[in-house]
């Protein structure tokens, strides 16, 4: 494991984290590079990662600018919303973990947010590097609209957007979420753009430019969805809404249940617990790598 830098197009620098494998693995049998949730560090991804490079992988983590190791000064001075990450930041990442893997194929393995913006990425990248996607593989990522949402999330998401948000961003000129608990700190145009997504039933999709659902329709790569019955956040209805933004020629998908894998609670930030990496990641996820 070893802390890397990435220089964005438009000039930031961003933390990244390469696990290689052992030498006498050999060379990479595939590159995967790991797209964080919202709010959470590539820290939180650690263990999966070592298990990769374990596999024979290359596997590389980043920290979207403001957030993690790649935050450099105060929130309120930045100026990202998740466009950025996905079409500056993420397409950097996975340009400069292109460049260090040479000819092996890569896989795009998200969670959560890192399912949803991976088109996004990948129209912002040239086409040959888009080209070495290979495979895309998400976990726990759903539409987000709140409508939509998990019960324990849909009870409490009315005043995360329509107090909390609203009166503590302009406030502190970021979204404070590490002192509440919530989320975690978020740059204000990121809060701002979820948020636009987050009330509208089409999500991004019923937000954005018509390009962008024009580019998730477009996906010529295999994209497998796996998703969690006990997700606090995504339910069957935002993971359906998101899966129904791709081609369904190309969509596979598979929901599994705790029992299924052996233990009493997965939820949206379980999936990626090492206890599981004989029941979920051997089993479940490496096959779709």
């Amino acid at each position: 494991m070893k802390t890397i830098s990435i220089q964005t197009s438009d000039g930031h620098r961003l933390n990244a984290t390469l696990y290689e494998p052992l030498p006498s693995l050999g060379a990479p049998s595939k590159a995967v590079l790991v797209v964080c949730a919202m709010g959470v560090p590539q820290r939180f991804y650690r263990a999966l990662c070592e298990w990769l490079s374990e596999r024979g992988c290359l596997a590389m983590t980043f920290d979207y600018r403001g957030m993690g190791l790649s935050r450099q000064g105060s929130l309120r001075d930045l100026s990202a919303d998740i466009l950025t990450w996905a079409e500056n930041d993420t397409a950097a990442a996975l340009t400069h973990l292109a460049k260090l893997s040479g000819e092996t194929p890569i896989t795009w393995l998200g969670h959560s947010l890192g399912g949803q913006i991976f088109a996004f990425a990948l129209n912002a990248v040239s086409p040959d590097i888009a080209a070495r996607v290979k495979r895309v593989s998400y976990l726990a990522a759903g539409s987000g609209y709140w409508r939509e949402n998990a019960a324990p999330t849909k009870r409490r998401s009315w005043l995360f957007w329509f107090v909390l948000g609203p009166v503590l961003t302009p406030l502190f000129g970021y979204w404070p979420g590490a002192k509440l608990g919530i989320v975690g700190d978020l740059p204000r145009g990121v809060f701002t753009q979820w948020k636009a997504w987050c009330l509208n039933r089409e999500y991004a999709f019923g937000v954005l430019p018509a390009r962008y659902r024009a580019m998730a329709k477009s996906m010529a790569i295999p994209i497998h969805c796996i998703s969690f019955t006990d997700d606090e956040m995504m339910s069957l209805e935002n993971i359906e809404s998101l899966k129904n933004c791709y081609p369904a020629e190309r969509m596979s998908s598979l929901r599994l249940t705790p029992g299924e894998l052996g233990v009493k609670r997965v939820g949206h930030f379980g999936p990626f617990r090492a206890q599981l990496r004989d029941s979920l990641w051997e089993r479940y996820v490496w096959p779709t790598l």
